[in-house]
């Protein structure tokens, strides 16, 4: 079959995202199933370029000059890599357009209209199969930075401002049926299990 889904890997610094995605590339590859791994920001090699600029520590970008430079990434994957791909590859992307809601609007205050237009009009072909939003609490979100080797731009924002970006993504996913809730705090082992048997009952659907 050819009709392979793109899945979603939403959620705050430190929920293990990257972590898991990593383990669900792994399973794909013993099951010989095609794939490929996206990052926001980041992915395609203009993408990189913007990732190095945007979460370089030293840069200070209102939040609307992030707000451009996240969707000229997106932009530069879906172009380059997304159109070519979708439904040829299951596609496992690390954060996607329901960051920037709730990062940019929940977090950072600016128009959900605006960005939800900017969205719409850069992913409006693109199908999402399911998605999984990572969870962490304040003591581990906090444990868990402490213990990163190389922080970057968005790793050093306050607390209160991670609560809001992850309440605001909760908000935004709760009521969808295609959305699951991994909780971080309960064991990785069997988190990981979720997915992977989620992700097994939504090939080639």
């Amino acid at each position: 079959m050819s009709n392979y889904p793109i899945f979603l890997f939403e959620g705050i610094e430190c929920t293990g995202k990257t972590t898991q995605i990593k383990l669900a590339s792994k399973f794909l590859k013993k099951k010989k199933i095609p794939y490929i791994i996206l990052r926001e920001p980041g992915g395609s090699k203009n993408s990189e370029k913007i990732r190095n600029i945007l979460l370089n520590t030293k840069s200070n970008f209102s939040p609307i000059t992030d707000l451009f430079l996240y969707l000229a990434s997106r932009n530069e994957n879906i172009n380059e890599i997304i159109n070519k791909y979708q439904g040829k590859k299951i596609i496992l992307i690390d954060r996607f357009i329901y960051s920037t809601l709730a990062y940019q609007h929940y977090g950072m205050n600016i128009d959900i209209n605006l960005i939800k237009k900017l969205n719409n009009f850069l992913v409006k072909h693109i199908k999402i199969k399911h998605i999984f939003l990572h969870t962490v609490d304040k003591k581990n979100l906090l444990k868990r930075i402490k213990k990163r080797k190389n922080n970057n731009r968005y790793d050093k924002f306050s607390l209160k401002f991670y609560k809001k970006v992850q309440n605001g993504f909760i908000k935004l996913l709760k009521n969808k049926k295609n959305v699951t809730i991994i909780n971080t705090e309960k064991n990785r082992i069997e988190n990981t299990a979720q997915i992977l048997n989620t992700i097994s009952k939504n090939l080639y659907k």
